[in-house]
């Protein structure tokens, strides 16, 4: 044989493991899945319940306390029922809004038809404070002028004493006549508001007879201050004319309230009142 002759075996597949060679054929190398186990859907989990207890114990513990805040609730019920019926209104403060110091709510608590006069009268208020503060102003200046510091104390003191009486004598008294139409609330609020008016014409005049000199910014103030320094006379007569203002608006509200009062009936109300008061006394 010839070592350069083909492999005479090349074209034969050899292989000793072959069934025809009598071996044992070999096991397929990938293994088929393993069937699904069935899935029972009535099954149940059984989970472990070792705080039973302690969830028991919480719900009870719930139930009291919401026993307890129904208690509550009805027990304030109760307070504020009883508090109605004596007639006793709980007034939270809400002016102004950046820090309330009164309770003002005209939008809600005074009738629609009388709504614009509360608010005219609210301004006649504030127009008080407007006027004052200014009088704090110009005395502040005709003080620094060399008109001496007794009519700049004098000054504070008006503002001091003037806004709150204003506010507890006349404002709100009309404000509660309003809301709860009192006969008796109107009649307080007539003999007050009646000195409002005669102490702001009082000081758009200023005479130097109760008050000291230059204390309060009148005219007649400021026509004396115009004929030596001009800067504190203009700001004499704005207050001058602030005052004006004032006065003009307290009498255009004295005149709606009056026209209501009597087109109401409430001036009779308040003379029944008054002969009923006058008899008891007698009595």
């Amino acid at each position: 044989m010839n070592r350069y002759d083909s492999n005479p075996f090349a074209d034969e597949e050899v292989n000793p493991f072959a069934n025809g060679g009598g071996g044992v054929a070999p096991a397929n190398p990938r293994l088929s899945p393993l069937p699904p186990e069935p899935y029972d859907r009535n099954a149940t989990i059984d989970i472990p319940l070792d705080n039973s207890k302690s969830l028991q114990a919480k719900e009870k513990e719930l139930k009291a306390k919401e026993a307890e805040l129904k208690k509550r609730e009805q027990e304030l019920k109760r307070k504020e029922d009883a508090i109605k019926q004596a007639g006793v209104v709980i007034e939270e403060k809400n002016w102004p809004p950046f820090f309330p110091i009164i309770h003002h709510d005209i939008a809600n608590e005074i009738p629609i038809h009388l709504q614009k006069i509360q608010y005219v009268a609210f301004t006649t208020f504030l127009g008080l404070i407007v006027c004052l503060l200014w009088n704090i102003l110009a005395v502040t200046v005709a003080w620094i002028k060399g008109e001496g510091v007794i009519i700049w104390l004098l000054a504070i003191i008006y503002f001091l004493a003037t806004v709150p009486v204003a506010y507890f004598v006349w404002y709100r008294p009309l404000y509660r006549a309003m809301r709860t139409d009192s006969a008796l609330s109107f009649a307080g609020f007539f003999l007050s508001y009646l000195l409002h008016i005669a102490f702001c014409i009082y000081a758009a005049i200023a005479p130097p007879i109760f008050l000291k000199g230059k204390s309060i910014t009148g005219i007649l103030p400021a026509i004396e201050l115009m004929s030596y320094n001009v800067s504190v006379g203009i700001l004499y007569f704005i207050g001058f004319a602030l005052y004006v203002l004032e006065t003009l608006l307290s009498i255009w509200v004295i005149q709606q309230v009056y026209t209501y009062f009597r087109g109401s009936g409430k001036a009779e109300e308040v003379k029944r009142e008054a002969a009923r008061t006058t008899m008891m006394a007698a009595i």
